[in-house]
Parts: structure tokens; C-alpha cells; sequence
């Protein structure tokens, strides 16, 4: 019986996210974080005054976390360029195939030798 005539005070965080004021008073930085905090107070009442419940939000002061809540992931690009070896390794192949090559073998051979030469020029640029 007792316990229906003491006030219960029941305090649940909020889902509201933690809030941050940065400040520089003169040469120093601080920093302080809020949160918003839903609190309920049960109000007891009587037979001809029935109880009721108060509720109410209240900002309170919690500990920082890290500065940046945030993680940028960078990845990482191959930056690589092979295409002035693989220009110069077509134009050498598509050359050297049509030196090498005789009649009817030409069609073939100079795209061979371009193909292949731009991708030996790659890999020797770096590629």
C-alpha cells in the first residue's frame, strides 16, 4: 500500500541523437554534448481523484564521444595509367607485323600486332 502513495519517477533515454556545442573562449576549446531524455512522474491519487502520470523532456548534459562520429572510407584507386604505352606498343606491333607479314597474311597480322603490341606497352608503362 505504501508503495502506490510514493511518487515513482521513471527515466527513459530518448531516441534523440547527442547533441554537440563547440565553443573557444579565448585561446582554449571546449566542447559539451546534450541529450534530449523523456522522464514520466506517476502522480498517486485518491478514490474520488484518480492518479495520473506527468511527463515531460528534459536536455542533460553527457560525456563526449570521439570529435567525428563519422568514418570516411576511402578506397583505394588504381591510378595506374598505361595509356601512352599501350599507344606506343600498338603503333610498334601494328609495325613490326606489317614489316614481318607478306600477301595474304597482312589482314590478319597488323591487328595482331596492334593488339598485342599495346598490351605488352601496358604492362611495360606500368599497367
Amino acid at each position: 500500500m505504501k508503495a502506490l502513495l510514493i511518487s515513482a519517477v521513471i527515466i527513459g533515454s530518448s531516441t534523440s541523437p547527442v547533441l554537440s556545442d563547440e565553443y573557444q573562449p579565448g585561446y582554449s576549446t571546449s566542447r559539451t554534448c546534450t541529450r534530449v531524455e523523456y522522464r514520466e512522474e506517476y502522480i498517486p491519487g485518491t478514490r474520488s481523484n484518480p492518479g495520473y502520470v506527468k511527463s515531460w523532456e528534459e536536455t542533460v548534459e553527457v560525456p563526449c564521444g570521439p570529435k567525428s562520429r563519422t568514418t570516411v572510407r576511402q578506397t583505394e584507386i588504381d591510378q595506374n595509367d598505361c595509356t601512352e604505352g599501350k599507344v606506343a606498343g600498338g603503333l610498334l606491333g601494328g609495325g613490326l607485323a606489317t614489316a614481318v607479314s607478306r600477301g595474304k597474311d597482312r589482314w590478319w597480322a597488323i591487328p595482331a600486332g596492334i593488339v598485342g603490341g599495346s598490351m605488352v606497352g601496358c604492362q611495360m608503362d606500368g599497367g
